[in-house]
């Protein structure tokens, strides 16, 4: 039987968490860099913990105004320090809740680069396990993420998006470019129906791409995010699919 995580971007302030919360298998709470603080944090995982929902950390640039979805030029041990200074906090939190932080997702701008550049993705991968040598990254699949994943020897959970789209070469459509977010519903079901059945994902030139994704993405700042995820979560299990959060491929380390 197969089986499909439904992830969601959390704790970003958009008011529908709780909602997300009774759809997704798996919760990246944004911790304190793009968005969120402690006490968002705490509620979503204390939820989590209610709703037997997988937690995990969602780290950016610190840079909240921009909502961490733009590049900041600044030396790699500042950078390092913000995204230790975010998992240290959601880190106390949840050991503080008494839920374990399952992975680990990087969000916008900072995911986006090391999606596209392999030796700062092992640089970032490589800081994060060793504050963690359990913690699972949450990856673009077929991205230069996975490489890094791999090549530090980090467990691994391989993620396709939903509602975004893809170029052909695998990676996300810069959101400053038309057609970069999927708003047809109809449209974004089909996609994650074809990528759970088939593994297939199709670029913005019809290219097809194969994906060993098993970890879909729903970004909680999408108009109608909640309609969106339900609609989603039951359009697979209508086709036999279960939603639940997968295990990750073992470190290759």
């Amino acid at each position: 039987m197969t089986t499909i995580d439904l992830n969601a971007d959390l704790g970003e302030g958009m008011g529908h968490d709780e909602d997300l919360l009774e759809i997704v298998s798996s919760a990246s709470i944004a911790c304190g860099g793009h968005a969120g603080d402690a006490a968002t944090i705490r509620h979503i995982l204390k939820y989590c913990k209610a709703r037997g929902v997988r937690a995990g950390a969602h780290p950016g640039y610190a840079d909240p105004k921009r909502f961490g979805r733009f590049r900041v030029v600044m030396p790699l041990d500042q950078l390092l320090a913000q995204i230790r200074s975010q998992l240290f906090l959601v880190r106390f939190i949840a050991d503080e809740v008494g839920v374990p932080l399952a992975y680990v997702k990087l969000h916008g701008a900072l995911a986006n680069q090391t999606a596209e550049e392999l030796a700062f993705a092992v640089g970032i991968f490589a800081a994060i396990q060793a504050m963690n040598p359990k913690m699972a990254v949450l990856a673009l699949d077929n991205s230069q993420q996975v490489r890094a994943a791999k090549a530090v020897g980090m467990p691994l959970i391989r993620e396709a998006y939903a509602d975004r789209a893809y170029t052909a070469d695998g990676l996300l459509v810069p959101r400053s470019a038309e057609g970069a977010v999927i708003h047809d519903s109809d449209a974004v079901i089909a996609r994650c129906l074809r990528l759970a059945k088939a593994g297939e994902i199709v670029a913005v030139d019809g290219t097809v791409l194969k994906s060993s994704a098993r970890s879909i993405c729903i970004h909680g700042d999408t108009p109608g995010a909640v309609d969106l995820a339900r609609d989603i979560r039951h359009a697979l299990e209508d086709e036999g699919i279960t939603i639940g959060a997968v295990a990750p491929d073992a470190a290759a380390g």
